[in-house]
């Protein structure tokens, strides 16, 4: 009854105000001079000059159609727009000087149920090997092992396998990059179709040999082009266990860089690309080549339904230890996991590399031997400068015996009586002769071998997969499980040094340009997929399927295919030549352009207010896009929204996060007299502020309008834009330029007044409700934070740094940070022109120095927007030599040796800085947040791209930001860090207050993000896009909001992603879809502040039926992480449940 009257109300109150603003209009008319000289065709008696503003009248009533059916139904549907509700009263300053916004935010509250908070509390079945204590326990030296020479020497006695001989298993493999020193394309041309013709005929001639393969981005290349007969025979090979297919991904993803929403959707692309075409299904992960190893790649493989993985680069020095402790098998164990329910079962490579010489047993001169592609007269030989043989019946036994003892030798570093020795290197067996020489040699061998019983040995070609079912029916356990006595570990492997001090921690911020780009395309992957989802469940719901562009499936594959083949470890990593950087920058940027397509086609569907006058034109997009990249190489430009006083321009703001959000949208303008309405006709705070083309020079054209928005959670909110007589509601921002003691003078426009002075030492704050922050009056950089609540401020100074790379012949670059010791102070030879910008709704500080722009920005709106700082840094190191430039953070917190940096935005790990350890060792990945903490405060730095981070000091925060080398670091690329590119890094810092009463407990292993935290990486990583309806000439038709979802999702759980499931026809998904969902595990021993929505959760507990308004759901059936193993479907209306940290898939038809 309550909301009745207050929907009666307002709805009344929106009526006067549309009377008042007709009333407005009509006088407008009658004192505009334009419409006076208009009405002088008619005659001047009192009639005509009424009929005029009659006529006039009527055309702006036309004109402001939209408003006025909007605020009809606003009367109705009040509670649902999803609206900012603002007050009568435009924002005014505080008595502490900080702008208050008299809006009436709708209270919100934030409940979360302590049981789901007891992850970060409880206890962790850790297992036998933590890789935390395996660090504090290592010397890291590097003794002489002798023929092994990161190893040691390893003896037997013969009789060893006199009771159980040795089963060994050849695995012949070819590594195919797709991309590194060629392109994607000219290694399938040149190289990889040749590999896999030959396969399909080598394989067929004996039974006995054996193939793997991994990268179907290459496969499903060669399978297009493939006739019917080619592809019936790898059916067939698979069949019969002759070739397997492992991990399946789209690509051997990096580990590092990449997000797991990536590097789930690559794995995703390739199984389901495999159950189309083949019907193979993937049992054992292969990664031989990413610089280093994260356990989410291990939970992401278990969840797929895998049983066993296989590692290899990992530091040198772990590995000798994990060989002289037999650990180098067993169980991968999630830090988190209360039980043992992400256990995978891992096999780690013992040697230096995966090529052969690395991989028969200890000793390289004598596995060369065994390399046959290397036989006398080829391309390639041993730098041992000990041939191999051909084995023939005069040196079989000879031979053997020395293949033989080094498969021992190899064996004793394990703990069981089977034995795997890949047999491969890069792009291997792309001629028929090598497929000759490596397995008719072997054969004969193995043909010795396994005829002469006092050799005590079974060896034969083998899959991957082979090799594990052996170890695992040797012990007698089931496929995956833990075999006696073998051990549980937890952790990861960063970083990797492959020999001396040569840490591969460089390529964490290579090219940091594109690992920028990449995350801004996976953000609109992610929102496509969502939005052709709905809009297709939409369309069939209605019966519409047939006007709406299904086609943009095709598009959505692509773009799948080209994020995918970007999470490649050459890739993502920075680590590719330049001219195939710029073909990997091509295909993103087409995919985002394609992308941006999707949405806006999926958007004009879903916000027409009346379906019947949808129409669907190719060549005429209802919408613009947000912005535009004029090449791959490029910064965005936003949308310029070109404002007409004869009427409306439209905005539809898609909100990407799962949540209800509170935030503000900045758009451009082309005028500064703006007013911004909601769909139901209330006028929003606007401040209007400069764009400023260079330090002190603002446009004359263009400016910026941001105003506060609530968006319903994953939807779409239609907002007016008008170009009006100024308006209350809307207020300029004050600009004051802090000019060094140079002639320098602020450029200054007529309509937003600029005031400037001589910059001095003393400080100066910018101040919110929420915050108020303290910069440094020489620098313009950050020195403290203050939150309202916290009586103290506390500091947190920036500084830029640089570090140069060593003088002697081993120098940094593409994959190697190798310093020439501490980084010293940026030298900034010019001081700093610095622009304070303070304003009801956001204030900023932005610092110009020669080769970055520093721009600090606080929200002055509740909740999560408002609570964190944003940071955007422009870097521009071009015309540096060998400099990394980075940002460091100085705080006061008492953090010791110990941070924490996430993996794969999935989890966080747990850091030590080793002094015992080169500076270059303490740096790691940092895919989405590093913080430090003490029993006080958490400081997080949140980031919306890749990069290396480290803490040196307590209390510290180092991120490399950009790297210009002009030298190769002898890892085969054969180029330095030469192209660099205007790059923007976009972060967030978040200081958060622990709770009295939760003091730290002994720093553990795990670790959560709060509640707060995990929002505000939300909002980082997925931005609003806006994007302005384009005028038509018939007017546009009626429009409104689109909300999704019926009930709350509960704000512990995180929706990856809603995927169209695949169809036999390429261009068209089937009816069903993928609802991806990752309950967060949460951390609440912090302040929890109001969020801006309603924050519950439910012990892990989902209801999916009642989660879409207007559709029902007709299937809801548990499926494995990647859709290629189902479970029996269950009642639609059943209850799902995740535990904390759960990833879980479920197969939707929805209608």
């Amino acid at each position: 009854m309550k909301l009745r009257k207050q929907v009666t109300v307002c709805g009344g109150a929106i009526f006067c105000v549309a009377v008042f603003s007709l009333y407005l209009m009509l006088d407008r008319v009658q004192h505009d001079p334009a419409r006076r000289q208009n009405a002088g065709n008619f005659p001047r008696s009192q009639i005509s000059v009424l009929q005029n503003r009659i006529e006039q009248l009527e055309q702006l009533l036309e004109e402001n159609h939209q408003i006025i059916s909007h605020i009809k139904d606003s009367v109705m549907e009040l509670t649902d727009t999803g609206a900012v509700s603002p007050s009568a009263h435009p924002p005014f300053r505080g008595a502490n000087g900080s702008w208050v916004l008299p809006f009436d935010g709708r209270s919100t509250f934030l409940a979360v149920n302590p049981q789901d908070c007891q992850l970060a509390a409880g206890s962790h079945s850790q297992g036998d090997v933590q890789m935390l204590d395996v660090y504090s326990l290592l010397k890291f030296d590097n003794p002489d092992g002798g023929v092994w020479k990161q190893g040691f020497d390893i003896t037997y006695n013969a009789d060893e396998w006199d009771k159980e001989p040795l089963q060994v298993f050849v695995v012949p493999h070819s590594h195919n990059d797709p991309g590194w020193i060629k392109t994607f394309d000219k290694y399938f041309t040149d190289q990889t179709q040749h590999i896999l013709n030959n396969m399909v005929v080598k394989l067929a001639e004996d039974p006995r040999r054996k193939f793997i393969w991994s990268e179907i981005s290459f496969f499903s290349k060669w399978w297009e082009s493939a006739d019917a007969q080619k592809q019936e025979a790898v059916r067939k090979l698979i069949l019969e266990g002759q070739l397997e297919i492992v991990t399946g991904g789209w690509v051997m993803t990096d580990e590092a860089n990449v997000h797991y929403f990536a590097m789930i959707d690559q794995l995703i692309e390739g199984h389901q690309w495999l159950e189309r075409n083949i019907g193979a299904t993937p049992h054992s992960g292969w990664a031989i080549d990413p610089f280093g190893h994260s356990s989410t790649m291990a939970y992401v493989l278990k969840r797929a339904n895998l049983t066993s993985m296989l590692i290899q680069r990992v530091h040198y020095s772990v590995k000798k230890h994990f060989a002289a402790t037999r650990n180098l098998e067993f169980m991968w164990r999630q830090t988190w996991d209360t039980g043992s329910n992400s256990d995978i079962f891992c096999h780690m490579m013992p040697f230096y590399s995966y090529d052969v010489p690395h991989t028969c047993g200890p000793d390289p001169k004598i596995c060369c031997q065994f390399d046959f592609k290397r036989l006398p007269g080829g391309r390639i030989n041993c730098p041992w400068k000990v041939p191999p043989k051909a084995v023939v019946e005069a040196n079989v036994a000879e031979r053997a015996q020395l293949l033989l003892d080094q498969y021992r030798k190899k064996s004793k570093l394990y703990r069981s009586k089977v034995l795997l020795i890949p047999l491969g290197d890069d792009f291997r067996y792309d001629k028929a002769l090598e497929w000759d020489q490596q397995y008719i040699n072997y054969q004969k061998l193995f043909d010795y071998m396994n005829s002469h019983p006092g050799m005590h040995v079974k060896a034969q070609f083998g899959t991957l997969t082979d090799y594990f079912s052996a170890l695992y029916k040797s012990y007698g356990v089931s496929q995956g499980s833990q075999p006696p006595d073998f051990p549980v570990l937890s952790g990861d492997f960063f970083a990797y040094a492959d020999r001396e001090d040569h840490y591969w921690t460089g390529y964490f911020t290579s090219r940091p340009f594109y690992k920028s780009l990449d995350r801004v395309i996976e953000s609109h992957l992610r929102g496509a997929e969502i939005l052709y989802s709905l809009a297709v469940a939409n369309a069939r719901h209605l019966g519409m399927e047939g006007r709406y562009p299904v086609s943009d499936y095709a598009v959505l594959v692509d773009a799948r295919r080209s994020v995918g083949l970007f999470q490649h470890h050459d890739a993502i990593t920075g680590t590719a030549k330049e001219s195939v950087v710029v073909d990997y920058g091509s295909r993103l940027l087409r995919s985002l352009i394609g992308l941006k397509r999707v949405i806006i086609n999926a958007a004009h569907f879903l916000v027409m207010k009346n379906k019947d006058f949808y129409r669907f034109y190719q060549t005429e997009p209802f919408l613009e896009t947000d912005d535009r990249r004029a090449t791959q190489d490029s910064l965005p430009q936003r949308t310029l929204i070109e404002l007409d006083p004869a009427g409306p321009r439209y905005l539809v703001l898609f909100n990407p996060f799962e949540q209800e959000r509170l935030c503000t949208v900045t758009v451009l303008v082309n005028t500064v007299k703006v007013r911004v309405l909601t769909e139901d006709g209330q006028t929003l705070p606007v401040q209007l502020s400069a764009q400023w083309s260079s330090a002190s020079q603002m446009s004359a054209e263009v400016f910026e309008a941001t105003f506060i928005v609530r968006l319903p959670s994953l939807g779409l909110s239609v907002f007016h834009l008008y170009n009006s007589p100024d308006s209350p509601m809307t207020l300029r921002s004050d600009a004051l330029l802090r000019l060094p003691g140079r002639a320098l003078t602020a450029r200054a426009l007529d309509p937003l007044p600029v005031r400037s002075q001589q910059a001095d030492a003393q400080a100066f704050y910018i101040k919110s409700q929420f915050l108020t922050l303290g910069f440094s009056g020489t620098t313009g950089l950050l020195e403290s934070i203050k939150h309202k609540d916290d009586p103290r401020e506390r500091k947190v100074q920036m500084h830029f740094v640089m570090y140069g790379t060593r003088p002697s012949k081993d120098k940094s670059g593409a994959y190697l940070f190798l310093p020439d010791g501490k980084a010293m102070p940026y030298d900034h030879k010019e001081p700093p022109v610095v622009r304070v910008v303070e304003g009801p709704l956001f204030s900023e500080v932005v610092a110009y120095y020669q080769h970055f722009e520093q721009a600090i920005r606080i929200h002055n709106v509740p909740g999560v927007d408002g609570l964190s700082v944003e940071i955007t840094t422009k870097v521009d190191i071009r015309d540096q030599t060998n400099k990394e430039l980075a940002l460091r953070l100085v705080t006061d917190i008492q953090s010791g040796d110990v941070f924490y940096t996430d993996l794969n935005g999935f989890q966080m790990q747990l850091r030590r800085r080793h002094q015992k350890l080169p500076l270059q060792a303490n740096f790691y990945p940092m895919p989405s947040q590093v913080y430090i903490q003490d029993s006080h405060h958490r400081l997080t730095l949140h980031t919306a791209q890749s990069l290396g981070v480290s803490s040196l000091e307590s209390g510290q925060l180092e991120v490399i930001l950009d790297r210009r080398l002009m030298q190769d670091d002898n890892r085969g690329l054969g180029q330095g860090l030469k192209d660099n590119k205007r790059t923007v890094n976009h972060f967030r810092l978040l200081m958060e207050k622990r709770l009295m009463g939760n003091k730290m407990m002994d720093i553990s292993t795990t670790s959560f993000p709060s509640v707060l935290s995990h929002m505000t990486n939300c909002f980082l990583n997925h931005d609003v896009l806006a994007l302005p309806v384009l005028p038509k000439m018939r007017g546009v038709p009626p429009l409104q909001s689109f909300a999704p979802f019926k009930s709350v999702l509960p704000c512990d759980f995180h929706l990856l992603n809603l995927r169209s499931i695949q169809s036999q026809d390429p261009k068209a998904p089937s009816p069903y879809t993928a609802l991806i969902v990752h309950r967060f595990g949460l951390d609440c021993a912090f302040d929890a502040p109001s969020l801006g929505f309603n924050c519950t959760t439910t012990q892990g507990q989902l209801n999916i039926s009642s989660l879409f308004k207007n559709l029902d759901l007709q299937l809801l059936q548990p499926m494995s992480l990647t859709l290629m193993y189902s479970s029996p479907p269950l009642a639609n209306h059943s209850t799902v449940t995740l535990d904390p940290m759960e990833i879980s898939a479920f197969k939707l038809k929805l209608r």
